[in-house]
């Protein structure tokens, strides 16, 4: 009996999903009374997870693993998962967690939670508090199957050191054909992910062209954050498609989400509901934008975002 947790990484370094989910599997064991499993692919450095709490790292290394497939993926976790009688496995509720988690409750015959947002309540019968109606509720799901899949929403348990004297050894999974090959992917470097961003700077068509980014580039730039765009953005090819959150793009839970000329339609918003605090700046002082806001202001982005790059830029050096 055990706990399992999927430490997801990217070209060999974790995302820092893999430091909560495995915070969070931690406490889970502990409840349990159990040791916890952690499981990495393509990681150049597995240890660091010890001081996280991982007891055991079963570490996998393949270069036909270097794309993400979610079978291919989920026929390693499930594969781990049985050689380690794991009762309770976690992973991120990332994109690719999202994809992953239900194929792995179908091999496991395991009910799937996914956005869980704390630890169990109980444990008999095992009951998690879950994100739902487009995280504007909660709701406590009881997962009655033998084995448990859970899907840890982002920043909702965090990261905990919780230093660990463990070990480690190398699997050599049984990789499954695929009838579909990925040719080529292309990634973007350099800069800030939405996914592993703590701060986003997003903007809508109030900039009025793709000329005017550069001072959202610049935002974000002097905040370490990531930038984003509206759907309509997107659509118009002001902006990359991989920029796009909301419901039908990427969802986004930073801690600090600054909306800028974005009126606050109810698909984006249902998107970012799950960041701490939102920031908003447009001129329309009835944007729906502003009902969801923790902070608003309401002024030309052309004046305001200037001025904030000006004053954030002071505070730092000071």
């Amino acid at each position: 009996m055990s706990v399992l947790v999927f430490a997801d990484s990217s070209e060999g370094k974790f995302k820092k999903t893999a430091f909560e989910v495995v915070s969070y599997g931690k406490k889970v064991a502990e409840q349990l009374g159990t040791t916890i499993v952690v499981l990495t692919i393509n990681a150049t450095d597995s240890s660091e997870l010890h001081a996280y709490g991982a007891e055991k790292i079963i570490t996998v290394s393949n270069e036909s693993l270097g794309t993400f497939n979610a079978k291919q993926y989920a026929s390693i976790v499930t594969e781990v998962a049985k050689q380690h009688t794991a009762t309770v496995v976690v992973l991120d509720s990332s994109i690719d967690g999202l994809y992953l988690a239900p194929i792995v409750a179908v091999n496991l015959e395991a009910g799937y939670a996914s956005n869980t947002v704390s630890l169990p309540s109980s444990t008999s019968p095992f009951t998690v508090k879950r994100k739902a109606f487009s995280n504007k509720a909660f709701s406590d799901t009881v997962i009655a199957t033998e084995t448990k899949v859970i899907g840890l929403a982002k920043n909702s348990f965090g990261i905990h050191e919780n230093t660990t004297t463990g070990s480690s050894e190398v699997f050599e999974p049984t990789i499954i054909e695929l009838g579909v090959l990925s040719e080529k992917v292309k990634r973007v470097t350099g800069t800030v992910t939405i996914a592993d961003a703590d701060v986003v700077v997003s903007a809508g068509r109030g900039l009025k062209g793709p000329e005017n980014w550069g001072m959202i580039e610049e935002l974000a730039s002097v905040l370490g954050a990531a930038t984003a765009c509206s759907k309509p953005v997107s659509d118009l090819g002001w902006r990359p498609h991989s920029e796009h959150v909301g419901q039908t793009g990427k969802p986004v839970a930073s801690n600090l989400y600054i909306a800028i000329g974005i009126s606050g339609a109810i698909q984006h918003l249902a998107g970012v509901n799950a960041s701490k605090v939102k920031v908003v700046v447009n001129t329309d002082p009835e944007a729906p934008f502003f009902k969801a806001a923790d902070y608003g202001i309401v002024g030309d982005a052309f004046e305001v975002v200037p001025k904030l790059i000006e004053k954030l830029k002071a505070f730092k050096q000071v």
